[in-house]
């Protein structure tokens, strides 16, 4: 890993408004994981925007939650929430979606940043960066999906 950002990109048959409406909904982050570690939100989901907080159960092995602040927010455009875990000690990267109108088609960028994560040094090594993008690439599978049904 070279940066301190890993990038996905994908071209999603809808418009932006439609695949928004999931990215901005926390509840439905499940549904569209490509990791598999998300396991549902902390408590009731609603809308997100600029500020909003909230609380995801996740599971890597063992299950911990996570607390999300939402930092970035362009309805139809970006979103990006930054996320930390054991009440702040860890964590502090962001995952950020970008959405470029194409009329009947967007063009849908998923970011990790973790340049201001407290543990970026331990980040960039080993396959982290590499898994994280194929997990990337499946979510922006599995949101392409879940648009198609909504």
């Amino acid at each position: 890993m070279t940066s301190d950002q890993v990038t996905a990109e994908r071209l999603i048959a809808a418009p932006s408004d439609r695949i928004f409406a999931i990215l901005a909904d926390a509840g439905r982050h499940q549904l569209i994981d490509g990791s598999g570690t998300v396991q549902g939100t902390k408590s009731r989901s609603e809308p997100l925007s600029m500020g909003s907080t909230f609380g995801m159960s996740m599971k890597m092995g063992l299950p911990y939650t996570t607390k999300n602040e939402v930092v970035e927010f362009e309805p139809n455009r970006r979103i990006a929430w930054r996320t930390t875990g054991l009440f702040g000690i860890i964590g502090g990267r962001t995952w950020r979606y970008e959405l470029v109108d194409q009329g009947a088609s967007t063009i849908v960028r998923e970011t990790w940043d973790i340049s201001r994560d407290r543990q970026r040094i331990f980040l960039r090594r080993g396959n982290l960066p590499r898994t994280t993008k194929r997990n990337m690439e499946r979510t922006l599978e599995r949101l392409a999906e879940a648009v198609e049904q909504a």
